[in-house]
C-alpha cells in the first residue's frame, strides 16, 4: 500500500495530511530533477572526456609530424611555413586542453631566455591592499620580492624634429647671420634619417611593398604617398651605391668565396608581362678571419658571363653547386670547391622516395664527415687541418672507394645510380676542402644568406625594372652584411645616412656595416 494512503486511513488531521502529501510530492519532483541533472552531467562529462581524448591524440599527431623525419622532405621555405603553422596549432591544442581540465593540466614552460638588458624597463609595482596581516592585524614586513618580466612592443611611432635657426643681424655691417643648414642625404627633404632607415628596412628586410608601408603610416595618421616613398628609396639607393661597390671590392680580396643564384621576376613594360632575371649572391668564407661580407649582384640572365664579370680577375677557391654557368670560370684561374650538402640532398631524395639502403649508407658516411666538422668548430686553422687530415681524408677515401664499388651493382639510370654518378663527377672538387684548414665543406652559408630574399619575393612578386633590381641588390648587400656581423640594420643605416653627406671618400670604409667600424 502507498504510505500516503496508509496514513490517510488513520485518524490524522486532514490539514496535516495535505502538508505531508505536498512535502512528499516536492521531494519526488526534486528527486526526478536530480536524476535529470545527473544524466546531463554524465553526458557532459562523457563529451568532455571524448574531447580531451581527441585533443590528446591530435596533439600527439602534431608533435610527431613537427619533430618527425617527414618534415625534412619539405623545401626550405615550405619547411619554415610548415613549422610556423604546426607550432601555432600545437599551442592552440594545448590551450584547449588546459581549458578542458585546468586543475589537472599545468602548462609546461620552456626555460626562458633572459630579455636583452639594453631594452628600457617600465616598472609596475603590485602592493597588497593592506599593510596589516589579514589574520592578526600586525604590520607586515617586506622580506623580498618576486620579479617577472614581459616583453612588449610599441608600433611605429612617428614624431617631428623641429629645427629652429635664429637669425642675427649686425646693424653696422647690415648683415644677417644664421647657423648653416646641416647637410642631409636628401637636401631639404621631409624625412629624417630614422624614417628613411625604417622605410628601407620595411621594404628590403621585411619585404613590404610601398603601398603597405603607406597603409601602416596612415593608421598612425601620417600621410606618406607612395610616390614620395618611391622618391626617397631611389635617392637612398644612389647614396648607398658607393658602399655596396666598396663591399664588392673588399669581397674580391678574400681567398675563398661562396656563390649561388636565385631567380626573380622583372616587369617587362613593353609587353605588360614579367621576364626572368637572377640575383647572384657572393659570400665570404665563414672560416676566414675578419668581418663577414655578402654581396648581391642583380642580372637579367643566368649566363655564366655575369659571374665572370663580377669576379673580374679574382683567383681563389670558389664554392658553387653544379651549375654549368660556373664551369668556364675554372678554366681561367679560380679553383672549384663542391658542396657536400648538394651531394647529401641527392641521396636524401632517393632514400625518402624508396628507402634505398645504398642511399642510407651514403647518408651515414656523409653524416660522419659533418660530425668531424662539428668537432672542429672553434678550432684554429692549424688544428682544423690536423683533424681533417687525421679523420676526414681517410673517411673521404673510404667513401670514394665504396661509391666506385657500389656503382657497379646498382641499376643503370636509377635514382641511386644518378646520385652516385653525381658524387663521383664532383669528387675532385668535393674532397679538396679536407686538405686545408680554412676551406668550407659546403655552400650552406651563401644559401642561408639568400634564403630570406627567396622567401620575401613571394611578397613583392617582381622587380619593377633592371635599375630597381640593382638598387635592391645594393641595399640588400649592406643589410645582409650588417646582420652577419651582429649589427642592427636599421640602427646602422640611420647612423650611416647621418654621416654619409660629410664623409670623404677616403674614409668610406668607416661607414661599412662591420663591427666597431673594422676594415678588411
Amino acid at each position: 500500500m502507498n504510505p500516503l494512503d496508509a496514513l490517510a486511513a488513520t485518524d490524522i488531521d486532514p490539514a496535516l495530511l495535505v502538508q505531508v502529501r505536498a512535502l512528499f510530492e516536492r521531494q519526488q519532483a526534486d528527486l526526478e530533477q536530480s536524476s535529470v541533472t545527473l544524466a546531463k552531467l554524465d553526458a557532459e562529462l562523457a563529451e568532455k572526456k571524448f574531447k580531451i581524448t581527441a585533443l590528446t591524440h591530435e596533439l600527439a599527431y602534431y608533435r610527431r609530424i613537427r619533430f618527425g623525419k617527414a618534415s625534412e622532405a619539405l623545401a626550405g621555405e615550405q619547411r619554415l611555413l610548415f613549422d610556423e603553422t604546426v607550432d601555432m596549432d600545437l599551442a592552440a591544442i594545448e590551450e584547449e586542453l588546459e581549458r578542458q581540465e585546468p586543475a589537472k593540466r599545468q602548462r609546461k614552460r620552456a626555460g626562458r631566455q633572459p630579455l636583452p638588458p639594453e631594452l628600457p624597463r617600465i616598472e609596475h609595482r603590485h602592493e597588497p591592499e593592506s599593510c596589516q596581516c589579514g589574520q592578526c592585524g600586525a604590520n607586515l614586513i617586506k622580506i623580498g620580492e618576486d620579479v617577472s618580466e614581459q616583453l612588449d612592443v610599441e608600433p611605429a611611432r612617428f614624431f617631428v624634429h623641429r629645427h629652429i635657426r635664429p637669425q642675427y643681424a649686425c646693424r653696422p655691417c647690415e648683415t644677417v647671420t644664421a647657423a648653416p643648414i646641416p647637410p642631409a642625404v636628401i637636401d631639404g627633404g621631409l624625412a629624417a634619417v630614422g624614417l628613411l632607415a625604417w622605410i628601407a628596412v620595411c621594404k628590403y628586410l621585411d619585404h613590404l611593398p610601398l603601398y603597405r608601408i603607406e597603409q601602416i603610416a596612415a593608421r598612425q595618421g601620417v600621410p606618406l604617398a607612395r610616390s614620395t616613398l618611391g622618391e626617397w628609396i631611389g635617392r637612398i639607393g644612389v647614396a648607398l651605391q658607393p658602399l655596396a661597390d666598396r663591399l664588392a671590392e673588399l669581397l674580391r680580396e678574400r681567398s675563398c668565396l661562396h656563390a649561388d643564384e636565385t631567380p626573380v621576376r622583372q616587369l617587362d613594360p613593353g609587353s605588360g608581362k614579367t621576364k626572368h632575371a637572377y640575383l647572384w649572391a657572393y659570400r665570404s668564407n665563414a672560416l676566414d678571419d675578419g668581418p663577414s661580407v655578402v654581396v648581391f649582384d642583380y642580372q637579367t640572365s643566368r649566363a655564366g658571363a655575369h659571374a665572370r664579370a663580377f669576379l673580374q680577375d679574382w683567383r681563389g677557391h670558389l664554392m658553387v653547386d653544379d651549375y654549368a654557368g660556373y664551369k668556364a670560370l675554372f678554366t681561367t684561374g679560380p679553383t672549384e670547391l663542391a658542396c657536400l650538402a648538394h651531394i647529401r640532398r641527392k641521396f636524401f631524395d632517393v632514400h625518402a622516395a624508396s628507402g634505398s639502403p645504398v642511399a642510407e649508407e651514403a647518408l651515414r658516411r656523409i653524416a660522419q664527415l659533418y660530425a668531424i666538422e662539428q668537432q672542429a668548430s672553434g678550432m684554429t686553422l692549424a688544428q682544423r687541418l690536423a683533424l681533417r687530415e687525421q679523420h676526414a681524408i681517410p673517411a673521404l677515401a673510404a667513401m670514394h672507394a665504396w661509391l666506385l664499388t657500389t656503382q657497379l651493382s646498382v641499376a643503370v639510370g636509377s635514382g641511386t645510380a644518378k646520385a652516385i654518378e653525381h658524387a663521383l663527377k664532383r669528387w675532385p672538387a668535393l674532397q679538396r676542402y679536407a686538405s686545408s684548414g680554412s676551406l668550407p665543406i659546403d655552400n650552406n652559408p651563401v644559401e642561408n644568406a639568400i634564403r630570406p630574399i627567396a622567401i620575401g619575393k613571394k611578397n613583392w612578386l617582381f622587380a619593377g625594372s633592371e635599375r630597381a633590381g640593382r638598387r635592391a641588390a645594393a641595399i640588400q648587400s649592406l643589410f645582409a652584411t650588417a646582420k652577419l656581423n651582429g649589427l642592427d640594420p636599421a640602427r646602422w643605416l640611420a647612423e650611416t645616412l647621418e654621416k654619409l653627406p660629410t664623409c670623404p671618400n677616403s674614409r668610406i670604409d668607416s661607414l661599412l656595416p662591420f663591427p666597431n667600424s673594422t676594415q678588411l
